[in-house]
C-alpha cells in the first residue's frame, strides 16, 4: 500500500474511555476490506485491542495502528486509549496524527475525557472531526449532542451530516455537502439517494449554517457570501477543506460503529476533506536556530519514534512518523539524542496485530521498524545532513505514588532493570530511589497503570513485587535562634581527642537550604579544622531530632571554640560539631515540614460540592473554581498535603462515578499541624526504641 505523501491521511481516534473508538476503528477496517468480520471488544476479537491485557480488561491500554486502503489513498488509523492512566500513548499517537477524530458517545455526550483531549487538540491546533457514535441506542438525540459540543468547544463545531432515523430506526445520514441521503446495509455498504421529505427542510437549514461557517472562516469567501448570499459548490468545498485544515471548523459526522453505520462515509470524508501531511504548515524546530521541516520526499530524512512496541518472535518494533525524506532498506540514519548510527532493515505496515513487510515509505507516512540497536520512544532519526530534534509530547506529571520492592531478596537490580526497560516504551511513569526514605518509589498515572507494570514485571522479567504506602519526605527546620557549644573530649591512654566549637543556629526562609559561615577570629580554632566542623553539622542534619527527617533551611555559624595542640583532630571537631548541632537544634524551636501539592480536579458540576468537601477533609485548601470550556464541567483548584493524597486517584473516581480526573504538582513545604507533628514524633520515638 506504499503511496505518495498527497495520498496519505494520518488520523488519531480519541475520546472518553468507552466512547467506541476501537469499535469505530474495527468498522473502518471492515469497510476497507482489511477484515472479513466485524470484531468487538467484548469477546476480544478486534484487530487493534489484541494484547492479552486489553482482552482481559476489555479496553484499550495501548495505541495501535491500522493502515487502511481507501479510494486510491492510504488512511493510517491510530486507535488511542481513552483511559487516563495511559494518556502517554494517547498523546504520542496524537502527535503522530495529522488530524483527530473525536469520538463522542451519543448517550453520554461531552464527558471529562472529551474535554481533556480537546485541550490537547487546542494546543496543537490539529484539524479535528467529531463523530457522534451510538446513535442507534435509545434516548440518543443528535441535536442535543451538537448543542453540548458547541457549549463546550464553541461555534466552530458544525454538523456536516444529519442522522436518518432514531434509535433502532437509525439507518443512515444526510450528507450536507452533497445534499444526498446515504443509507447503509448490514455490511456497511453505502447507497446514495434523495433526502427523505421529512428531513428536507432541516437539511437545507443545516447546510445554510454550514455554508455560513465556511464563509466566516475565510475573509475572501465571507465578502462573496455577503454580496451574493451563497457560495458556489467549488467555493464551498474548497473553503470547507481550508477551514478544517486551519482548525477554524470542526465538522460533525454521525454513526453507529457497532452496526457499521457511517464508517465508510467517515472514510470518504477523511480522504476528501481532511488534509494530507503535505497540506499542513511546515514544522519549525529548534530553539535558537530554527529549522523548517517540509513534508517532502525529496528533502533529507527526518523521522520521529512515537512508540516502541514489544512483539513476541520479532522483538521491539519502533513505530515511526516520517516527517520528511524517505526510508529504504539498508539506509543509514542517526539517532539524534543518542548520537549513534542506525541501519534501516525490515519495514512493516501494521494492520492492528498483523504485519506486512514493505520496501519503503515516503514523507508523511507511518512505518514500523525492527532491530534498531539503541532507539527508544521520543528519539529522532535523521540523515547526517540535517540533524534535528523533533517535538515530543508534553506528558502530564504522575498523580499516584507507591513504594515498590521485590518479594525475593536480591531481585532489586532485576526489578530496576525491568522498570527501566518498560519506561523506554512508556515515559509517563518513573522510578526513583530515595535514600532518606529507604524506599524505591514508583510514580504513575493511576492504579491501572501500576497493576499493568506489576503484571509485566512478573511475565516479562520474572520479578514479583510488593507494593506499599510510600513514606512521606518530611523535613525539619527551626523557628528560633540559639548559640550552643559542642565539645568532645576523650582520653584513654595515648593520644586523646579534643574538639570544642560554638555554633549559632538560625532559620533561613523557606527553600533557603543550608548555609555555613566561618566567623572564627584569633585562631581559636585552626582554619584546617573548620571544614570538619561543617562536615559534622551536615551529617547531624541528615536526621533531625523530631521525626528523623533531614533538617533544611538553617544557617549555622561557627564563631568560637578552643583546641588542643596535640589531641585536636578533624575527627574530634566533626564529632564536636555534630554534638553541638543536635543539642542546639532541639533548643531552637524545631518544627516538622510536610510537602504540599497543587491539585487541579476536573469534575461535572454535580460533584463539585462533594469534591470540595473531601479536599477540606484531607486538610486541603480550596483556591478557586473555574469552568472548563463552555460546558458543565468545573476545575477545582486547591492545595493538599502529600500525605493526604495517597490513593486519591481511586477515591476521586469512586466519588464521581468514574468521571473525575486530577493533576498534581509539588508546590512547597509547610509546617504540619500540632496533632500531626505529635503523632510523627511518637512514631519516631517508638521506632528508635524498637531499633
Amino acid at each position: 500500500m506504499a503511496t505518495t505523501t498527497a495520498k496519505i491521511r494520518n488520523i488519531g481516534l480519541v475520546g472518553q474511555r468507552g466512547a467506541g473508538k476501537t469499535t469505530l476503528a474495527e468498522a473502518m477496517a471492515f469497510s476497507a476490506g482489511i477484515t472479513n468480520r466485524l470484531g468487538n471488544t467484548t469477546d476480544g476479537s478486534t484487530i487493534s485491542d489484541y494484547t492479552d491485557e486489553e482482552k482481559s480488561r476489555q479496553t484499550s491500554l495501548y495505541l495501535s495502528l491500522i493502515a487502511c486502503p481507501w479510494k486510491n489513498s492510504k488512511v493510517n488509523i491510530i486507535d488511542l486509549p481513552g483511559h487516563m492512566d495511559f494518556v502517554g500513548d494517547a498523546l504520542s499517537g496524537m502527535l503522530a496524527a495529522d488530524s483527530i477524530i473525536m469520538v463522542v458517545d451519543a448517550g453520554s455526550g461531552v464527558e471529562v475525557g472529551t474535554i481533556q483531549f480537546f485541550q490537547h487538540i487546542e494546543k496543537s491546533k490539529k484539524p479535528t472531526v467529531f463523530f457522534i457514535n451510538r446513535l442507534d441506542k435509545e434516548n440518543t438525540v443528535f441535536a442535543e449532542n451538537i448543542s453540548a459540543c458547541q457549549e463546550s468547544f464553541g461555534t466552530r463545531v458544525v454538523p456536516v451530516q444529519l442522522p436518518i432515523g432514531k434509535a433502532g430506526g437509525f439507518k443512515g445520514v444526510v450528507d450536507l455537502i452533497k445534499m444526498k441521503a446515504v443509507t447503509f446495509d448490514d455490511k456497511g455498504t453505502q447507497t446514495l439517494g434523495d433526502i427523505p421529505g421529512d428531513l428536507q427542510g432541516e437539511a437545507e437549514a443545516a447546510r445554510e449554517k454550514l455554508m455560513e461557517a465556511v464563509a466566516e472562516s475565510n475573509d475572501e469567501l465571507l465578502e462573496k457570501y455577503f454580496e451574493e448570499g451563497t457560495l458556489t459548490d467549488e467555493e464551498f468545498k474548497r473553503g470547507l477543506k481550508k477551514g478544517i485544515t486551519t482548525a477554524s471548523i470542526f465538522p460533525v459526522l454521525a454513526g453507529s460503529a457497532t452496526n457499521n453505520i457511517g464508517a465508510s462515509s467517515l472514510l470518504d470524508f477523511v480522504v476528501e476533506q481532511m488534509p494530507s501531511p503535505a497540506d499542513l504548515t511546515a514544522l519549525e524546530v529548534g530553539e535558537e536556530k530554527k529549522t523548517v521541516i517540509e513534508c517532502k520526499a525529496s528533502d533529507p530524512t527526518a523521522a520521529y519514534v512515537f512508540k516502541m512496541v514489544s512483539e513476541q518472535h520479532v522483538g521491539d518494533l519502533a513505530l515511526v512518523k516520517l516527517y520528511a525524506g524517505k526510508f529504504s532498506s539498508g539506509m543509514e540514519v542517526i539517532n539524534v539524542q543518542k548520537s549513534n548510527s542506525e541501519r534501516i532493515g525490515q519495514m512493516y505496515e501494521l494492520k492492528g496485530k498483523d504485519r506486512h513487510e514493505i520496501d519503503g515509505v515516503e514523507a508523511g507516512d507511518i512505518v514500523a521498524l525492527v532491530k534498531l540497536k539503541d532507539t527508544h520512544t521520543g528519539n529522532s532519526l535523521c540523515e547526517k545532513g540535517r540533524m534535528v530534534e523533533l517535538p515530543r509530547p508534553d506528558y502530564p506529571e504522575p498523580v499516584m505514588d507507591m513504594a515498590i520492592r521485590p518479594k525475593a531478596k536480591g531481585d532489586e537490580e532485576k526489578m530496576g532493570m525491568g522498570l527501566n526497560k518498560l519506561a523506554e516504551s512508556d515515559p509517563t511513569f518513573r522510578m526513583t530511589q530515595d535514600p532518606a526514605l529507604k524506599q524505591t518509589l514508583l510514580f504513575a498515572q493511576g492504579p491501572t497503570q501500576v497493576d499493568l507494570l506489576v503484571e509485566k514485571l512478573k511475565s516479562r522479567y520474572s520479578v514479583e513485587v510488593d507494593l506499599a504506602k510510600p513514606r512521606i519526605p518530611y523535613r525539619e527546620t527551626i523557628k528560633g535562634k540559639v548559640e550552643n557549644q559542642g565539645k568532645f573530649k576523650k582520653q584513654s591512654g595515648g593520644r586523646g581527642q579534643y574538639g570544642d566549637c560554638w555554633l549559632r543556629l538560625e532559620p533561613l526562609e523557606r527553600g533557603g537550604g543550608f548555609e555555613f559561615a566561618d566567623e572564627i577570629k584569633g585562631g581559636v580554632i585552626p582554619s584546617k579544622f573548620v571544614p570538619s566542623v561543617e562536615k559534622g553539622v551536615k551529617e547531624a542534619m541528615q536526621e533531625g531530632g523530631l521525626c528523623g527527617a533531614p533538617v533544611v533551611d538553617v544557617k549555622v555559624t561557627v564563631y568560637f571554640g578552643s583546641f588542643h595542640a596535640v589531641d585536636s583532630s578533624d575527627m574530634a571537631f566533626k564529632v564536636a560539631a555534630s554534638m553541638g548541632f543536635k543539642d542546639g537544634y532541639l533548643k531552637a524551636k524545631p518544627i516538622i515540614l510536610e510537602p504540599i501539592y497543587n491539585v487541579g480536579i476536573i469534575v461535572p458540576d454535580d460533584y463539585t460540592g462533594d469534591v470540595m468537601g473531601d479536599i477540606s477533609a484531607r486538610r486541603g485548601k480550596i483556591i478557586g473554581m473555574d469552568p472548563v470550556g463552555k460546558g458543565k464541567m468545573q476545575r477545582v483548584r486547591g492545595t493538599v498535603p502529600q500525605s493526604e493524597l495517597y490513593g486519591y486517584a481511586v477515591d476521586l473516581r469512586s466519588m464521581t462515578q468514574g468521571q473525575g480526573v486530577y493533576t498534581r504538582e509539588f508546590s512547597h513545604y509547610e509546617e504540619v499541624p500540632h496533632d500531626v507533628a505529635q503523632k510523627l514524633q511518637d512514631e519516631y520515638k517508638a521506632s528508635k526504641s524498637e531499633g
